[in-house]
């Protein structure tokens, strides 16, 4: 027996009102794309273990920031009351900072010593002598790795005075010069920068040498030799094969010795002490001078807070460069 149109239509609205009745669906509890709680559980109890290393961090590295940042706010002294008790004098620290006719002569000389001696000097000549020495016989290996390691693993107070011995009026470059007939230069009063770039590049190129050794290693020989029986040269597959294959390793090189140039202080206080007449007095200098020397430990301090945001601009730009590069 057929069911009419009207019962049947009787009979949706009666099902409909009945849904209604019992009020609106449950929806599902787990929103799309949006891990179960039970995996959020999981992955908070793998980050368990990294706990006391944050709170580490936080401790002896956040706490160090943040009393810089205070203490920059402040007139602290090297010595007498205001060392006792600092007054808070807000930004005064950062106006005379800014108005200081040493700070862009500082910064400019910061600027020139990070790039001539860390990112163009020990980065391509860390890239060269990882390139030679892949190619080289074990025993030329050995050697150019013991001369350029030795300088790096000596304590540095111990290089900067051996770079002073170099560089020094009477010392072993204008001995070296002479013996060639050519007149001696006061390298530490006319040209106090180059010779710190130089020094720095000696002490630290083996730090790139050892990144770019490892990171040529990993670079699949068979692509090279793909190429090489294309007839690519030896420039071409540096450009075209190499350089490409080890960009992030080149970033990361890249991030370290700059933040690790940026900071240099024993080398300079050493070999030049920012002298003559400030003509080598990058930031750190300057920040120690007017800390330790001067007993301003307030403008210092302030001075030592606009490196740390220096660095933290060389940190971002270098990890979007290495995140681009992954992507």
């Amino acid at each position: 027996m057929k069911s009419s149109p009207a019962l049947s239509g009787a009979s949706v609205a009666g099902t409909a009102g009945a849904a209604g009745a019992r009020g609106p669906r449950k929806q599902d509890s787990q929103t799309p794309g949006r891990p179960a709680p039970r995996v959020r559980l999981r992955r908070a109890a793998r980050l368990l273990p990294l706990l006391p290393a944050v709170l580490l961090l936080l401790l002896f590295l956040g706490g160090p920031i943040l009393w810089a940042f205070y203490g920059s706010f402040t007139d602290a002294g090297l010595t007498g009351a205001s060392a006792r008790n600092p007054d808070w004098i807000g930004l005064d620290n950062y106006r005379t900072l800014f108005t200081d006719p040493q700070f862009p002569r500082s910064l400019w000389l910061t600027f020139v010593f990070v790039l001539g001696s860390a990112v163009v000097g020990q980065n391509c000549l860390g890239l060269a002598l990882a390139l030679v020495m892949q190619r080289a016989s074990r025993v030329v290996a050995a050697i150019v790795g013991t001369c350029v390691v030795a300088a790096w693993v000596l304590p540095e107070i111990v290089a900067a005075f051996i770079a002073y011995a170099f560089f020094f009026r009477d010392g072993m470059l204008n001995q070296l010069t002479a013996l060639a007939g050519l007149p001696g230069v006061d390298w530490l009063y006319e040209y106090p920068m180059l010779a710190l770039v130089l020094a720095n590049i000696w002490r630290g190129t083996a730090f790139s040498m050892m990144n770019y050794q490892a990171a040529l290693n990993d670079v699949p020989p068979e692509i090279t030799e793909s190429a090489t029986i294309d007839g690519a040269g030896g420039l071409q597959r540096l450009r075209f094969i190499t350089l490409p294959m080890i960009k992030r390793s080149i970033a990361t090189n890249l991030m370290l010795i700059t933040l690790l140039t940026l900071g240099t202080f024993t080398l300079i206080y050493v070999v030049t002490g920012g002298g003559p007449l400030n003509a080598s007095t990058t930031l750190p200098i300057m920040a120690y001078e007017q800390a330790f020397q001067y007993g301003d430990i307030g403008y210092g301090t302030a001075i030592a807070v606009v490196m740390l945001f220096i660095g933290a601009v060389f940190s971002i730009a270098y990890i979007r460069m290495l995140r681009e590069r992954k992507d």
